[in-house]
Formats: C-alpha cells, structure tokens, sequence
C-alpha cells in the first residue's frame, strides 16, 4: 500500500470538507460520523481529539467536535502521522468518492 497517496487522498478530502463547510453543507466527515462509521470525540483531559472506529455514543452522551477543530488537529496529524490505520479509518469516511481505493479498507 502507497501510504503517501492514502494520505494525500485524506488531506484532499479535508479540504474538500472545508469547502463543504464554507458552502453551509455538511462536511462529509460528519455525515459518515453521524452514520456511526467513526467517532471524533475529546480527550478526557480535553488536550485534543480522539479518533475512534465505530457508531457514536447515545446523543445525550455526546458533545459534537465543531469541523473547524477537528479539521485543524486532524489535517495536523495526518500530515505527520505514520499510522496506516488512522488514515484508513479516516479515508472510510470518504469510501464514496471516486478516487477512493478498495485497498484502503
């Protein structure tokens, strides 16, 4: 696996989601959070974001990560992370887009 296309492919998704935002649409980050795909949530210690597999907690437990700060700590991780499977989880979120690959399953 080419882990510098998976990451470029993440990084081009982040800001295509910023767009999204900018355009008052949602962040297709949120949406595959809101279907249970994965769940940013927050530290205990409230110092940065976690990135967790799986369907979100019961809305009455869960405080939404505004986009703007997960897309500021999230592009700041990928872009030195080496981690292949938190760019996976992170590329699941955008398994729809075309230039999406099977492979990053």
């Amino acid at each position: 696996m080419n882990t510098d296309e998976l990451r470029r492919f993440v990084l081009d998704q982040l800001d295509a989601d910023e767009q999204r935002l900018a355009e008052e649409k949602l962040p297709l980050l949120d949406e595959a959070e809101g279907r249970g795909r994965l769940r940013i949530i927050r530290s205990d210690d409230g110092s940065g974001l976690l990135l967790l597999p799986g369907p979100i907690q019961a809305a009455e437990e869960r405080v939404p990560v505004p986009f703007p700060e997960k897309f500021a700590l999230l592009r700041n991780e990928v872009e030195q992370t080496r981690d292949e499977a938190l760019l996976r989880l992170l590329a699941g979120a955008y398994d729809t887009h075309h230039d999406w690959q099977e492979e990053w399953r």
